[in-house]
């Protein structure tokens, strides 16, 4: 199964537990890619069979800048991904009212596409971690299960 990964970081964050999400789904067998700032041609050439979103949340509970273009693009042209598994990581700072939005607007998304989430949302809060990528880890275990289940 291929299994696409999209991010979108602030600090750098999200992109390393992409980074890690792609190691650990790799070793789990399956066919896992990740490109920072991928662009919507570019996953479609993929045609991956599910997707995965690591995103942090910025502003008043936005997507970061650099996950923007690809949101957009994939709103304005609605991929034919109806029925297709994916799940949301995400990431913030429970300080803050709108923690993990960004998550909130990924999984809005996937309502509008028809993907079919099999993992609830992962939230992870930057206030009680500092290895988000371990802390992912039994989340992580759990999708590839779900996807080869």
């Amino acid at each position: 199964m291929k299994v696409a990964i999209v991010s979108g970081s602030v600090y750098g964050t999200a992109e390393e537990v992409a980074r890690h999400a792609e190691r650990q789904l790799k070793v789990a067998g399956l066919e896992a890619w990740y490109k920072a700032h991928v662009s919507l041609d570019e996953l479609l050439a993929f045609a991956p069979d599910a997707l995965l979103a690591v995103t942090a949340t910025t502003g008043m509970g936005e997507l970061p800048d650099n996950l923007l273009p690809l949101y957009s693009e994939l709103r304005d042209r609605l991929p034919a991904w109806s029925g297709k598994p994916a799940a949301v990581l995400a990431l913030g700072d429970s300080s803050y009212d709108s923690f993990c939005g960004g998550g909130k607007l990924i999984r809005e998304l996937y309502a509008e596409l028809g993907l079919r989430e099999v993992m609830e949302m992962l939230r992870l809060d930057s206030s009680e971690t500092v290895t988000p990528e371990t802390d992912a880890e039994p989340w992580l275990e759990a999708f590839a299960a779900a996807l080869k289940g």
